[in-house]
Formats: C-alpha cells, sequence, structure tokens
C-alpha cells in the first residue's frame, strides 16, 4: 500500500502544512516517493526524509534556509539542506558557506558539516525537492515536491513572528513572492556552490539574519558549530 507522506510528517507542521496544499497533488507526491524507495536508491534514507521537520517545528521556526535538491552521492543527504553527517567530507557548496560565515562572523570555520545545531534553534534547513535517485540530480524535480515545500513557505509567511528567509540560488529565489507577510525579512544571494563565481562570498547573509532576528525581538543564532 502506498504510504501517506503527510502521515510521516510531525504533527504541528502536519497541521500547518494541510492548508495550503491540494490533496490530489499530495496523493500524487505520495505514490511518487513510495515507488521510487521501492524501485530505486534514493536519498536521504527513507528514515531522515523529514529530519528537519523533527529538528525544527513550526512554532520555533524563524530562519528558512533553502536549498535546491539533496546531495546525491552516498553517505551525504541525510535531511537537511546542505549538511551532512559528522565524519563525511564537507562538500565544496558547504565549504562555501563556513567560509562566508568565516569572513561574515569570525566563526572559525568548523572541522565537520552536521549543521543539526542550527536546526535545533529554529533554522529550518529546507531543500525546494526532498528526494533524489542516487548519482541523478535533479532526478525528482517537478514530481510534486515543488508544491509540498511552497505549501512549508506559506505556513511559514503565515507566522505571526518574524521569519527570516535565506534565498541561496536561482532556484530558490524564485520562491520570494511565497513571503507577502510584512513582519518577515526576505535575504537573497547566488548559489555557495564553487560553479557559481560571484553572488554569494561576500553577501554576508549570517550578520543580517542575526540583525534581522534582534531587530524583531528575537534571540540571534549561534552560528558556531564547534
Amino acid at each position: 500500500m502506498t504510504f501517506d507522506l503527510i502521515e510521516l510528517l510531525p504533527a504541528g507542521w502536519r497541521e500547518a502544512i494541510l492548508p495550503h496544499i491540494k490533496p490530489d497533488r499530495l496523493a500524487s507526491l505520495s505514490a511518487f516517493v513510495d515507488a521510487e524507495y521501492r524501485t530505486a536508491t534514493v536519498y536521504p534514507p527513507l528514515a531522515d526524509l523529514f529530519a528537519a521537520f523533527r529538528l525544527c517545528q513550526p512554532e520555533a521556526a524563524r530562519v528558512l534556509i533553502l536549498g535546491q535538491d539533496p546531495y546525491h552521492k552516498e553517505g551525504q543527504a541525510h535531511g537537511l539542506s546542505f549538511s551532512v553527517r559528522q565524519g563525511v567530507p564537507v562538500p565544496p557548496s558547504l565549504r562555501n558557506v563556513f567560509k562566508e560565515l568565516h569572513d561574515d562572523l569570525g566563526v572559525p570555520v568548523p572541522a565537520q558539516g552536521d549543521l543539526t545545531g542550527w536546526a535545533e534553534q529554529g533554522v529550518l534547513l529546507l531543500n525546494a525537492v526532498l528526494t533524489v535517485r542516487a548519482g541523478k540530480p535533479g532526478s525528482h524535480a517537478n514530481q510534486g515536491w515543488e508544491e509540498f515545500t511552497d505549501a512549508v513557505i506559506r505556513a511559514l509567511d503565515a507566522k505571526q513572528s518574524r521569519v527570516v528567509f535565506v534565498l541561496w540560488g536561482g532556484y530558490a529565489r524564485k520562491k520570494v513572492g511565497l513571503v507577502t507577510a510584512p513582519q518577515h525579512v526576505v535575504l537573497e544571494a547566488g548559489h555557495p556552490s564553487p560553479m557559481n563565481p560571484r553572488g554569494f562570498l561576500g553577501s554576508r547573509p549570517f550578520g543580517a539574519i542575526n540583525k534581522a532576528l534582534a531587530d524583531a525581538g528575537l534571540a540571534e543564532v549561534r552560528w558556531s558549530l564547534s
């Protein structure tokens, strides 16, 4: 029997997302994801699919960092955008994120790439597409994940307290129109990939995120992973 994706979500997110997504699209996405996990190697592992949502409940979410789709190599993706588990080599895009963090706030460059510590502080590390076939980047695009994660963004936009939406790269920046409430802040920059030689490095997003939070009376994020 096809599993129901919405039933795998933590209850708080389930209630937040359902008003913003069509049931037929959710059913179609559930069927697609179920078939992919049963017939192919898919990342992240199913147990990690909604890790970002378990670590950062909607009432705690105050920052969204939006990626594109999960890492497609074995052992990398674990349900948090840009993040890899301890012991896994830090990917090039994340190395650039850490370089910018150091240049922005003087935070020492972490020796490992597990961003769980950010998620536990209310940073939702979300990809626009939440699954991918092994070795095939972008393979699960246009199957319904985009509508699902658009619903997440709309749910955050409906919050009364400030959320800082961090959109890196052209794919993420297309979502800017989903943020409409005046209490929120949107920060845009190029993608941190080394394939993008300009537009990210020098954008100083981390200080800007903390300023936007402080301006709204919210606690700043402790970005150090040490």
